[in-house]
């Protein structure tokens, strides 16, 4: 089964204290590459995350942001001293007076509240930390879960093309297949013209003949080539419908595919089959490009 390294994942849970929503995306990477953005509170937890997603999604350019928002009212850390801070405004109003000096209001609430101890610490109950993280846990699961199923349907895109392209190479090689029958006698009966200019020839010898048939022979002799090409086709698709199908591993086939092909071109020196090869580069581009986007 092919998967793609592009892929979207996001999921929110809710608890009774607050809402976690996690995002997860993933783009092409030749290796794993994971960024998590996460609130402050869990930044020791990024190891872990870490490696959640390295044995989950494999392969990529991972992006992981976490947020969370808490739905019931939290009473704050750090509260004012009221009575302290009427007792700085009263004096310092009463300071200014007695020099004959006027104050404003929102000067006056400054000064007194950058006089010592106008702020004291409060004990706050604190979060379920326990309840919290395991909230976020579901969450990121849920994502990942959502990315990779979006990853799998990507994949089937990606496997119905490459059937398409395999498929039309395979038609290609069939085209060419017909045409090397028809190549084969206007071959050989250029080589028969060339032999009796030979033996007509004073300065024929026979051991220049012998080598030179030979040459001839394995450079238009495609025959080999054909069955290689058609083994690989068969290969990758055979490769493309296992579990353990990967991008490295098709694009390794594909460059096998590729070699045939060239060879196949250059020793068949023939137009027709040249066409059908230029063709079947054509589709085996596509072919390269896309196993690129597989994990």
């Amino acid at each position: 089964m092919l998967k793609s390294m592009t892929g979207f994942g996001n999921a929110t849970v809710e608890t009774g204290s607050l809402s976690v929503t996690v995002e997860v995306k993933t783009l092409n990477s030749k290796f794993l590459d994971i960024f998590c953005r996460l609130p402050r509170q869990y930044a020791e937890k990024e190891i872990e995350l870490r490696a959640l997603l390295t044995q989950q999604l494999e392969r990529g350019k991972v992006e992981l942001s976490v947020s969370i928002n808490r739905t019931q009212q939290v009473k704050p850390g750090v509260v004012i001293n009221r009575p302290l801070l009427m007792a700085y405004v009263n004096d310092i109003r009463e300071s200014a007076a007695g020099l004959l000096m006027a104050i404003p209001d929102g000067d006056l609430l400054k000064m007194a509240l950058g006089q010592p101890n106008v702020y004291q610490t409060e004990a706050v109950e604190t979060p379920d930390d326990t309840a919290d993280w395991a909230a976020v846990q579901q969450a990121v699961q849920e994502a990942v879960r959502r990315c990779n199923a979006f990853r799998q349907q990507d994949g089937a895109v990606l496997e119905t093309k490459f059937n398409e392209y395999i498929q039309t190479i395979s038609d290609c090689l069939s085209e060419i297949e017909k045409q090397d029958v028809l190549r084969i006698p206007a071959v050989r009966e250029r080589l028969m013209t060339n032999v009796r200019e030979l033996l007509d020839s004073e300065t024929f010898d026979r051991n220049r003949f012998e080598q030179e048939m030979i040459y001839y022979v394995e450079k238009f002799d495609i025959s080999e080539e054909k069955v290689r090409l058609k083994n690989h086709l068969s290969y990758f698709v055979d490769v493309m419908n296992t579990e353990e199908a990967n991008g490295k591993k098709l694009n390794f086939i594909a460059q096998e595919i590729g070699r045939e092909i060239n060879t196949i071109g250059s020793k068949a020196n023939d137009a027709t089959i040249q066409r059908f090869v230029v063709r079947m580069k054509d589709e085996l581009e596509k072919i390269k490009e896309q196993t690129m986007n597989l994990i």
